[in-house]
């Protein structure tokens, strides 16, 4: 019978957000188990090694179960360095990078921080742009340079447009608008006309009316705004327009942001910009 509660470590020489990427998708075919994550960045000297490793070993001598590591460490004397803790680790280079470079023919270069940095220029910069973008752009915000989108996603409020909009642009580099749906829409039956003109850009999502009211209970108390009879209308008369206009669309309730934005790029035969 395994441990129900196990301490994972995510170590790494640069950021920790490859390393997290990669242990986090192992964990989740795990049910049942509760896993206290802790990233640990920037370990890229032998001194921060052997401070990781007495973190690690605390951890192992106050829980049941032996802490679960999980590296992306470049350099081979640190990564013996964390070899000696009192753990369970798994060294993604080691069990990729190696073969890699067997089946290459070459080495590669063993250089910290090349996933996640700011050499790559031109990759860098097409994130900087998008994220700029999406937030001069964030509800309706502008309607300046609407143009240069790549996407418009268009829903009531709090349906999920700016979150999905910053995740295309920080993960992907892809310029994202987004543009609410307001009652005065619903009147006319008719997307805003500063929208005009762009209608191959338009994606739009939808939401739960239940839980389109937790979200705006939590930002508006008791108002009309977060009233569920209200949520219903405006969701069932979004859909409508969204429908009539031809939109495609997804539901933000059932679908991670992840799903959402894989799916955008798909609908769109959009390239990811950066890496």
């Amino acid at each position: 019978m395994p441990d129900r509660r196990r301490t994972v470590f995510f170590v790494s020489d640069g950021t920790g957000i490859t390393v997290e990427t990669l242990g986090h998708s192992l964990l989740t075919q795990f049910d049942g188990i509760d896993f206290d994550q802790m990233t640990v960045p920037f370990i890229d000297s032998p001194a921060k090694a052997d401070a990781c490793v007495a973190r690690i070993n605390e951890a192992a001598r106050s829980s049941a179960g032996r802490p679960v590591v999980f590296t992306t460490l470049v350099n081979s004397e640190i990564r013996e360095a964390l070899r000696k803790a009192d753990a369970f680790v798994m060294d993604f280079f080691e069990s990729f990078l190696d073969p890699l470079e067997a089946e290459l023919g070459a080495k590669s270069t063993h250089t910290i921080g090349r996933s996640h940095s700011a050499r790559d220029k031109k990759g860098y910069t097409h994130r900087i742009e998008a994220i700029n973008f999406a937030l001069a752009h964030d509800d309706g915000a502008s309607s300046r340079d609407l143009d240069k989108a790549d996407v418009i996603l268009v829903g009531v409020s709090r349906s999920g447009k700016t979150p999905t909009s910053l995740y295309l642009s920080l993960q992907f580099g892809i310029r994202a608008a987004n543009y609410p749906l307001i009652p005065e829409d619903f009147d006319r039956m008719s997307l805003p006309r500063v929208l005009e003109g762009y209608h191959d850009k338009l994606y739009g999502l939808s939401i739960a009316p239940e839980r389109l009211r937790e979200i705006r209970n939590e930002r508006r108390p008791n108002s009309k705004y977060a009233d569920l009879e209200n949520c219903r209308h405006e969701v069932q008369q979004a859909e409508k327009l969204m429908q009539r206009e031809g939109i495609r669309w997804a539901n933000s309730t059932t679908k991670s942001i992840e799903e959402i934005a894989t799916t955008i790029l798909q609908e769109f035969k959009l390239e990811r910009r950066v890496y």
